[in-house]
Formats: C-alpha cells, sequence, structure tokens
C-alpha cells in the first residue's frame, strides 16, 4: 500500500515505537495515505466532468496501481552511487492476482520515447500483464523483470508463459537522478507489481515519476477519472500519466495561461522530455476502437499547453476490462463491443480526464534537488490560486 523508499541514510527506531507506527498506518484507509496532499480540484481548479469516487484510474473496476520510489544521496552526481531520484510504476488492468488479459491498443503522438511489447499488442489486440513505467535506461530491466514475476506466479505448465513481451515504458529523468548509475533493480519492479492495490493512487514524486519535470515545474505521476451519465451507458475512464514534458511558456491549467504568469525558476529552453499515458475503461470496446480512444489523450495533453515537440515521447496505451476471457484459446468467445456511434462520451471522457491527470501530478509534486544540486520547484499552489482568480477562473 505504501511505496518503497530507499532512506539516505540507514537509521533505528526502537521495536515499540516501530510496532505501534506501523499498526497506527494499516489503521488508516488508503484514500487517506494516498490524499494527504491537495489535488487540483481542492485548489480550485475547475475542470468538466464527473469524476469516479477516487478521481483516480482505478475508478474502473478490478484495476491496480502500485509503486516504487527511490530516493537518496544528494549533491555532486557519482555515476553509481547518486544522488537517486527514480522509480518504477505498476499499473495492472484486473489486478495482480489475475492472468486474463484485456483488449487494447497504443498510439504514439510523438515517438522520441520507448514503449516494449507494443508490436505484438498492435498484431494481437490484447495487452497481457501490467503497464510498467520507470526512467530511460531502466525499461530493460524491467522488462526482464516483469518476465520472472510473471513466471514465478504462474509457471509455463499452468499458463504458457514459455514467452512474454511485456509492456514497459520511460521517460527521462537525468537532470535529476543518477540514470546511469542503473539503479532500477528487479526487486523494485517486483515490490511495484506486489503492492499494487485499488483506491486512492499516490502521485507527484512517486515510482517511475519520481525525477520527472512538467512544465518546467516538478512533475510525476498524476491521475484523474469520468463517469458517464446513465444515458451514456455509466461507463468509467481512468486516466494514469507519467508526465515529464512540456515547455513553461505554453503551459495552460483550465484555460488560462499559468506558465507566463508563473516565470521564475525555469529549467529548460524548449519542449523536451515525454508523457506516457494509461487509458482504462471498462466499456465494452475492440482494439480498433482503443486506439482511436488512445488518440483522443492528444487533445487533453493539447488543452494543458503541450504542442508535442521534437524531443518529447508522447506514447499512449488504452485498454478496456470488458470481455474477460476473450483471449481463451481453448473454444469460440463471443465478446460484446460498444457501437461506433456510441462512443463520442468516451471520448470527452478520456481529453477531460488527460487534462486532469497532468494538473494533479503537477499540484502533488514537491520541489526537489536532485544531482549536482539541480532544484526544479513545485507548481506554487498559492500563486496557481491568484493566477485563477486573476482571469475569473478559480472555482472556489
Amino acid at each position: 500500500m505504501l511505496s518503497h523508499l530507499q532512506m539516505e541514510k540507514p537509521f533505528t527506531i526502537p521495536t515499540l515505537v516501530l510496532s505501534a507506527l506501523f499498526m497506527a498506518l494499516l489503521a488508516l484507509p488508503v484514500r487517506s495515505l494516498a490524499q494527504a496532499k491537495p489535488r487540483a480540484r481542492d485548489l480550485g481548479v475547475p475542470f468538466d466532468g464527473t469524476p469516479g469516487l477516487y478521481n483516480a484510474i482505478t475508478d474502473v473496476k478490478g484495476v491496480e496501481v502500485g509503486h516504487t520510489t527511490l530516493i537518496s544521496g544528494s549533491g555532486k552526481l557519482k555515476v553509481g552511487e547518486g544522488p537517486v531520484r527514480t522509480g518504477v510504476t505498476a499499473v495492472l488492468p484486473r489486478g495482480k492476482d489475475s492472468l486474463d488479459p484485456v483488449f487494447g491498443a497504443w498510439f504514439t503522438l510523438n515517438g522520441n520515447g520507448e514503449m516494449t511489447g507494443t508490436t505484438w499488442l498492435e498484431d494481437s489486440g490484447f495487452l497481457d500483464g501490467p503497464v510498467m513505467i520507470t526512467n530511460t535506461h531502466s525499461v530493460g530491466v524491467v522488462r526482464d523483470a516483469v518476465i520472472a514475476w510473471r513466471v514465478k506466479k504462474a509457471p509455463s505448465d499452468q499458463a504458457g508463459y514459455e514467452w512474454s513481451l511485456p509492456v514497459v515504458a520511460e521517460t527521462y529523468d537525468g537532470d535529476l537522478n543518477d540514470i546511469n548509475g542503473f539503479h532500477v533493480k528487479p526487486e523494485h519492479a517486483w515490490h511495484a507489481l506486489d503492492t499494487a492495490h485499488g483506491g486512492a493512487v499516490e502521485e507527484g514524486n512517486v515510482g517511475g515519476g519520481t525525477g520527472m519535470i512538467c512544465n518546467e515545474f516538478k512533475g510525476g505521476i498524476g491521475t484523474s477519472s469520468r463517469v458517464l451519465d446513465a444515458k451514456y451507458g455509466g461507463y468509467t475512464v481512468g486516466v494514469l500519466v507519467q508526465c515529464n514534458y512540456g515547455w513553461r511558456s505554453q503551459l495552460r491549467i483550465a484555460g488560462v495561461p499559468v506558465g507566463r504568469e508563473i516565470t521564475d525558476h525555469k529549467v529548460r529552453d524548449n519542449d523536451v522530455g515525454s508523457i506516457i499515458v494509461v487509458v482504462a475503461t471498462d466499456a465494452p470496446m475492440i482494439p480498433t476502437q482503443l486506439k482511436r480512444l488512445a488518440r483522443r489523450v492528444s487533445l487533453g495533453l493539447g488543452r494543458d499547453g503541450s504542442y508535442s515537440g521534437d524531443g518529447s515521447g508522447d506514447i499512449f496505451v488504452a485498454f478496456s476490462t470488458a470481455n474477460p476471457g476473450a483471449a481463451n484459446s481453448k473454444s469460440m468467445r463471443q465478446i460484446t463491443m460498444l457501437p461506433n456511434e456510441q462512443m463520442n462520451p468516451l471520448f470527452l471522457a478520456t481529453v477531460q480526464a488527460t487534462e486532469e491527470a497532468v494538473i494533479n501530478a503537477m499540484v502533488a509534486a514537491e520541489t526537489m534537488k536532485g544531482i549536482n544540486d539541480f532544484e526544479v520547484i513545485a507548481l506554487p499552489h498559492d500563486r496557481l490560486r491568484e493566477v485563477l482568480k486573476k482571469y475569473n477562473r478559480l472555482a472556489q
């Protein structure tokens, strides 16, 4: 339930105190642990659409999210020693205990990035296993770790895992993190998978998003969801982002040019970086429809000011938790699908949830100092509210 945190220095706590602290944490609901920080709506940022209970990708029933967060060291970069500001995030479409693939699809808006497993995802139409997100130079170790984790959970004689093509995506955290120190290990990927949970999702400087920068503010992991009106089926769309993209001058929040109003502590002179977006829905959609859904992420990013620069890897994956058992090879399968003419509300929900997930990531993120004391500030909440008020867009 809690992210793994590699501390800068070891310390000891008396056993009785540690035991009491642990029991107190267990007594807290998941929602309070994950949402101790304010989110964009709490600050008065107005968004369209109706969110789900947790306003998270986990509002799609069965979806689980886990993180491993690695933070240690400070000061001058010593490759292999740190400072370390990185991690792994896992999204499991049907939870960690399911072996049932989901219909899926992917789309790349700009290809200066990596998402493994997409060739077979494109051809088969199935997402088999989790979606993992980490830093650019840790894709390989996370990919191999997922295979080992799946084999251990379901040996090949039970589930046919003689081979596996995991979906692992990345964004670059080398401005803050010792990325060439290869600090992400197999056990970190396993921890993210084993501790994945439903309910509220930890955001900001966590998991794969630990060392990320977004619109020249601190970025990271963010999520949001939308629930359709009953007349449109009552379906849910959830989005999770790992955002590391964007140029300050282009940042817009709720239509307001926030990036042109808050201009201090800039760290880049162009739109570089990347964003990975995972879209989940319980609507019965087949792979061709899910690719159309994934494309709509682009419009949500556009609302936040992204123009998908040449140096950005903007890669999206979408899946549907409907049609369980569709990948069963033992017999003919019958599936359900939504008519194309009824997809418009889902398109809109994807745009809205993507727009909000990015801002949630920035609101949750905290100022971070990394290698060589390079510092990226968090989006200042008070100044954001002032700017929104100036443009008459403050919701409360």
